[in-house]
């Protein structure tokens, strides 16, 4: 019997192990020795989880919460070492998945080897290069420990090599995320926004914010804001912001028209919405994933990529933090000029499959 703990620590990791949750359960139930847990590190009842999600995944809730919810980095490193400790004192475990870089991640990483369990980094090899920033550091962490390292391409390969992996921890099973989108493709959910704003599929452009860096420089992101809505010159540009990011965009576009913020969306209306848009600006490096999947253009508000396949395959551009950067993408998406893109290798909706069969194998 191969036990399997799956682990999550944010909203966003739960889209990305979704198809590794509904792939271990279609193993089950074709009689395969195999079970699984789904653990959360927060609170069962997160307010950033919306009550739709899971459904919209295709999965149930998880199985056990933690229950850490405090934003000190440090203190909730140890809390979540605490109570994940717990956890495997009393559920058989023989592998740990974790995903992403977060410092929960981080801290179950460390418990899982302490109790000499398989630990498996989903998204492996990730990096930015500046070591400033917290999430590098629990990148370089978690992968150090790791014994497999499931990475998206050839990129996150040779880091990885570089930094001493052997070649039989390494594998690169492609990006998870295109599984989960290609399983909701036909399950997306028309927004009311649509009517409420008139919007048309393929005429408007869509807006989002989260970088803590980018809402603290106000002046700038004026500048940039105000360069966006010029360039869009009659395009609608439509922002679905959480209150934070919203309290202070608000202000900044009172001269700009085109700029709706509206309240946030569920996953699949939120997908709807990005999937039939005729471009994309935002600070998320999924979101520009998912932009590379549907093929929509999109200017990402950052200096790097930890996916970098979406800048040299597919349909992401940086523009960084500059006001011109940024109006230049934006004529060009709205003028029909921006490049030519594609997937990148095995970015096909199949990485969870390949995943299992790694650990079915290795567990022989």
């Amino acid at each position: 019997m191969l036990n399997i703990c799956i682990v999550a620590g944010a909203r966003p990791n739960f889209i990305k192990v979704a198809p590794l949750v509904r792939a271990v359960v279609s193993a089950e139930e074709s009689g395969k020795a195999v079970g699984f847990k789904l653990v959360y590190t927060g609170a069962a009842d997160d307010p950033t989880i919306e009550p739709t999600l899971y459904a919209d995944l295709g999965i149930s809730a998880p199985d056990v919460c933690l229950g850490v919810d405090c934003r000190n980095l440090n203190e909730l490193t140890g809390r979540v070492m605490s109570e994940f400790e717990k956890y495997l004192d009393t559920v058989p475990t023989d592998v740990v998945i974790v995903v992403d870089d977060l410092a929960s991640t981080m801290a179950v990483a460390i418990v899982a080897k302490k109790h000499g369990l398989t630990l498996a980094h989903l998204v492996a090899g990730t990096r930015s290069f500046d070591i400033r920033m917290p999430k590098e550091i629990n990148r370089l962490v978690i992968d150090g420990l790791s014994d497999l390292l499931f990475t998206a391409g050839m990129g996150s390969n040779s880091i990885v090599s570089r930094e001493g992996a052997e070649l039989s921890q390494v594998y690169m099973v492609g990006n998870i995320l295109m599984d989960t989108l290609r399983f909701n493709r036909s399950r997306l959910v028309r927004p009311a926004v649509f009517d409420g704003l008139s919007l048309k599929e393929n005429e408007y452009l869509v807006f989002t914010l989260n970088r803590k860096a980018l809402l603290a420089d106000k002046a700038n992101l004026g500048l940039m804001l105000t360069a966006m809505c010029r360039a869009a010159g009659g395009v609608k540009v439509v922002a679905p912001l959480r209150p934070a990011a919203a309290e202070v965009v608000k202000p900044l576009v009172e001269g700009c028209p085109n700029f709706f913020i509206i309240e946030p969306l569920t996953y699949l209306e939120f997908g709807y919405l990005t999937a039939n848009a005729k471009g994309i600006v935002t600070d998320s490096g999924n979101v520009a994933e998912e932009a590379t999947f549907n093929g929509v253009p999109c200017a990402t508000l950052n200096s790097y990529t930890e996916h970098i396949e979406t800048v040299k395959v597919g349909s992401n551009e940086l523009v960084g933090e500059n006001a011109d950067k940024l109006a230049d993408a934006v004529s060009r998406i709205v003028e029909g000029r921006w490049k030519k893109c594609a997937l990148p290798d095995r970015w096909d909706g199949r990485t969870a499959e390949r995943i299992l069969q790694i650990l079915f194998e290795l567990k022989r």
